[in-house]
């Protein structure tokens, strides 16, 4: 019995520090981002209850863009922002986003990228948090009746 608690603890202290995998990643930024709350530093995080935007992401082979959208109560979105050109790079075990403007280039290391949810650090170490956005059913109420 020792010698399986011996064996059996170290591995799960090692499977629970393993980083996420890059390219597991890489197949959940895909799609619309709604901003939930920006840490600025440990002591100073803005939430945000709800924004008028959210950001459309798009890769295909790495290559891809960003850009702010505003939904509509119909499913519509209009182009609310200038288009920002993303390249994705596996930088050091860790999902590196390369973005391009004609202004401006910068980059953002994602943190957490699962189906719901989004975070990404800036180079000042400034922590963006998304949600997977999800449109708002003004059917619903219709339905019921």
């Amino acid at each position: 019995m020792k010698n399986f608690l011996l064996i059996f603890l170290p591995a799960i202290i090692l499977l629970s520090c393993e980083k996420p995998n890059p390219g597991a990643q890489l197949k959940h930024l895909n799609g619309y981002w709604e901003i939930d709350r920006v840490e600025f530093s440990e002591d100073s995080v803005k939430d945000y209850s709800m924004s008028p935007y959210v950001d459309f992401l798009h890769l295909k082979d790495k290559r891809g863009f960003r850009k702010k959208v505003q939904p509509h109560f119909d499913g519509s979105f209009t182009n609310a922002g200038q288009t920002e050109e993303i390249t994705a790079k596996t930088e050091n075990d860790s999902l590196r986003l390369y973005y391009k403007t004609p202004y401006s280039s910068w980059k953002e290391t994602v943190i957490t990228a699962e189906a719901g949810k989004l975070s990404l650090i800036n180079a000042n170490g400034v922590i963006y948090h998304y949600n997977k956005y999800e449109p708002i059913d003004v059917t619903a109420d219709e339905k019921e009746e």
